[in-house]
């Protein structure tokens, strides 16, 4: 079905060195395994403006606290751990004057060649250079490091130095260093970021040192162990500890026709890991029975292979290189060994420190891809879910609510750690954040449930954790509904939607506003699935849950009829009544686009122009990204049109496509999941603006089109729902209890690609060609599968049977 696909094709090349750009270039080439990962900084360099080193593990986070406006502010952070890369090098100073220490920033004028390759095939990076110092002796070194994806407390990495026409010594330095901070993110320069405290070194091995440590007030132990040696013989070794630094410097002879390599080898282990006595003694073990680089990068190749089997992704041109690239940063962020650990999932990958590391909704961009590839990741991303319900029940309590409400931004235990301030860096202000009113969060959070259990059939998840989350979601939004008698409507007051611009009526006392459109929906939804779960589960289970959550009988009697009254509002549009973002919204003043991008050109961050400019984004009809169009993107149209009939309300295709091009033309796509929402939107009824919206949301990170942003972190929502953009969007897919049903929306820029997936636990492969789609199933399994599209009657796809299916004329 496919053809063996050309490796070039995964490679990231970045020849040339430029310091304006290494700190993109860290985060695109971050490599990681769902447990750690570390930021593609040079071995030899430190933080400044040109680059930041960075180690994260999941779900280690810190809380400190920072005195910020006047006022006392906790905040907790995923740490930025002891660095394991540091190796460093210079042409030993016995053999002449000027033996500095290499970086590209000193021997600038010297560097001949600097390249740096990221292979996804394979999980390596690895940067090859050739410089000649001031005395014209030319010096070769070759760097790959890997962070293994088999064993995922281990990296690695390999130094190859060629002397081309000199002889003599080359000093090596190969160390872990303590002194790290999170300061990777200007925005946050006036927060505490020292993290990591009762740092300590040693040796054990004549080629091993540690370093260990402990965050200061999570209390978390973190001990890397390292052992560097030097397979091609040579040379001599001596430790050099200080109280943050633990070090091997070694003395090797060069010459040319000769090649002298160093292997470091690192093992990282925490007091969170299980099965374990200790983290110390852990490390140190671990990196004793380590192979060598070369056994090393064999298991890690292994295992990269079998995640890409279970991931084929076949997209001609640019746009599968990039696609590649989203799914290979998704796998470092949340793979297999995801699965056991207690994390979820963080806005910004473990790539950086922007959002500080906190985990948001974009487990709603990321589930749909996991659910069809890896559900076991999916499982586990919502048991870090469950494990907070208790928090979420606490802080609906505190808040004079029933059930669960999640926090907007969620870090270690569940409370809210959305910042009560923000910088503007346009006008250097601290500003009030009020996005902890988007509780539409746990809206997301059950509609993953629900959507997980359709792809799945894991009834022992959606009947036990999954249906105790969906009980209490929808639990809060009944009780946070409030009856208006002159409406004859619920209502849900003093809210946020996705948009984010929007926090306040202009003039009010009260931060929120009232009735937005996408969370009135989505709870609604959340209300009639929490009400059907709750009456169809097997007996036994709903029983249980029901004495776990203690749920009254008539609970979801009362769920259903706020389902059917809450309110939506409408506003005249240009061109005709169109759905209201929230109430009041059609009310609030023009803004001059064309204007404000001639004036400023990008105007992504709208927000930030008009707050430093004096004025308020609240002010104007104006969106960051998708909020009323976030409805297109989790409905397909009939199930939308449904729910608005459940409601009360008479909405068709003609009512959504004026809803939708009045929001385009008001929306300053200033979030990188916006082309992702608005491209989903768009596939069956714009094809061209479809395909430009898709490409912008795959060049968000690659071209850094927030400017600056993706340096701080990859956006792996935006890069996960442009994979699932492909899957599910542009295919129609949609996994059901007895059938795969396809609902093709291809577009003409990219008619032909294919992907595998397992619906309900089958595997299958989905090929996309001009008016065809070729459907098989793998001779491994054993249950066909039912496959229904539009016009044609429903056919079974036998093990070992490819089907070619004709699509229906668009």
């Amino acid at each position: 079905m496919t053809t063996r696909p050309d490796w070039s094709d995964w490679l990231w090349v970045f020849d040339g060195y430029d310091p304006r750009r290494e700190r993109l270039r860290e985060a695109l080439c971050t490599l990681g395994n769902g447990y750690v990962a570390t930021r593609g900084a040079a071995p030899e360099s430190t933080a400044s403006p040109a680059h930041y080193p960075g180690t994260y593990a999941a779900g280690v986070y810190n809380r400190l606290t920072s005195v910020l406006a006047g006022r006392r502010l906790e905040h907790e952070d995923l740490v930025n751990l002891p660095n394991w890369l540091p190796l460093r090098f210079r042409i030993h100073p016995d053999d002449g004057p000027g033996g500095q220490w290499f970086t590209p920033d000193r021997h600038l004028e010297g560097l001949v060649r600097y390249r740096q390759v990221l292979d996804m095939r394979h999980g390596t990076l690895t940067r090859s250079l050739r410089f000649r110092d001031r005395h014209g002796r030319h010096l070769g070194v070759e760097q790959v490091r890997l962070v293994h994806m088999g064993d995922p407390h281990l990296a690695a990495l390999s130094t190859t130095f060629t002397a081309e026409d000199w002889s003599g010594t080359i000093e090596v330095e190969s160390a872990l260093d303590g002194m790290t901070g999170n300061t990777g993110v200007a925005r946050y320069r006036d927060l505490a970021s020292t993290h990591l405290t009762r740092l300590s070194t040693g040796h054990e091995d004549p080629d091993t040192v540690w370093l260990r440590c402990r965050t200061s007030s999570s209390d978390i132990r973190v001990v890397q162990a390292a052992r560097t040696r030097v397979p091609t013989g040579g040379g001599d070794a001596r430790v050099r500890l200080a109280g943050f630094r633990a070090a091997h410097r070694l003395t090797l002879p060069v010459r040319p026709g000769r090649e002298a390599t160093v292997e470091k080898t690192v093992a990282l282990h925490t007091s969170r890991d299980p099965a374990i006595s200790g983290p110390f003694q852990a490390a140190l073990d671990r990196v004793r029975r380590a192979p060598d680089f070369a056994g090393l990068l064999d298991t890690h190749e292994d295992a990269w292979e079998r995640l890409w089997r279970r991931a084929d992704l076949q997209v001609p041109g640019e746009p599968g290189r990039i696609l590649r690239l989203h799914l290979f940063h998704l796998l470092q962020t949340l793979s297999p060994h995801t699965e056991g650990l207690d994390t979820g999932v963080p806005a910004r990958g473990l790539h950086g420190e922007a959002y500080r590391g906190h985990v948001f909704w974009d487990e709603l961009f990321v589930l749909p891809y996991l659910n069809l590839h890896f559900p076991e990741v999916s499982r586990s991303l919502m048991e870090y879910r469950y494990r907070r319900l208790p928090a979420a029940c606490r802080a609906a309590r505190e808040a004079g609510q029933r059930g669960a409400m999640f926090p907007w931004q969620s870090g270690s235990d569940g409370r809210e750690e959305t910042p009560e301030l923000h910088l503007n860096p346009r006008s250097g202000r601290w500003l009030p954040d009020r996005s902890h009113l988007q509780h539409h969060v746990g809206s997301a959070i059950a509609y993953n449930v629900w959507r997980y259990g359709q792809a799945t059939g894991d009834t022992g998840f959606l009947h036990t954790k999954g249906a105790e989350l969906m009980l209490q979601v929808a639990r809060f939004w009944a009780g946070k509904a409030e009856w208006d008698g002159g409406l004859e409507r619920y209502r849900i007051r003093g809210v946020v939607g996705p948009d984010e611009y929007h926090e306040t009526y202009p003039g009010a006392d009260r931060p929120g506003l009232d009735d937005n459109t996408y969370t009135n929906v989505t709870a609604a939804w959340v209300l009639s699935r929490a009400a059907e779960l709750a009456r169809t589960m097997p007996v036994s289970r709903r029983q249980d849950v029901f004495d776990r959550v203690g749920l009254r009988p008539q609970e979801p009697d009362e769920w259903e009829e706020v389902a059917r009254r809450l309110r939506v509002p409408f506003h005249d549009g240009p061109d005709g009544p169109v759905l209201s973002q929230f109430d009041g919204y059609g009310r609030l003043r023009e803004l001059d686009w064309d204007a404000y991008r001639e004036r400023y050109g990008d105007i992504r961050r709208l927000d930030r122009i008009l707050e430093a400019e004096g004025d308020m984004v609240d002010r104007y009809q104006a969106s960051k990204q998708a909020d009323v169009l976030m409805l297109g993107y989790l409905f397909p149209p009939a199930e939308l049109f449904s729910l608005f009939r459940q409601l009360g309300y008479d909405v068709g295709e003609d009512d959504w496509r004026r809803t939708v091009d009045y929001y385009l033309a008001r929306t300053s796509h200033g979030s990188t999941l916006s082309g992702v929402v608005h491209a989903w939107v768009l596939a069956r009824v714009r094809h061209r603006e479809a395909w430009r919206l898709w490409e912008e949301a795959l060049a968000s990170d690659v071209a850094d089109l927030q400017g600056g942003t993706t340096e701080e972190g990859i956006h792996l929502g935006a890069m996960a729902g442009t994979l699932d953009l492909l899957q599910r969007g542009f295919t129609g897919l949609q996994a059901r209890e007895d059938a795969l049903v396809l609902d093709p929306a291809p577009l003409p820029e990219l008619s032909e690609f294919s992907f595998s997936a397992r619906i309900r636990g089958v595997a299958v492969t989905v090929h996309m060609k001009p008016g065809q789609l070729l459907i098989g199933v793998p001779a491994w399994e054993e249950t066909p599968v039912r496959v229904e599209l539009p016009g044609l009657a429903p056919t079974r796809i036998a093990p070992g049977e490819d089907r070619l299916l004709p699509l229906a004329a668009t």
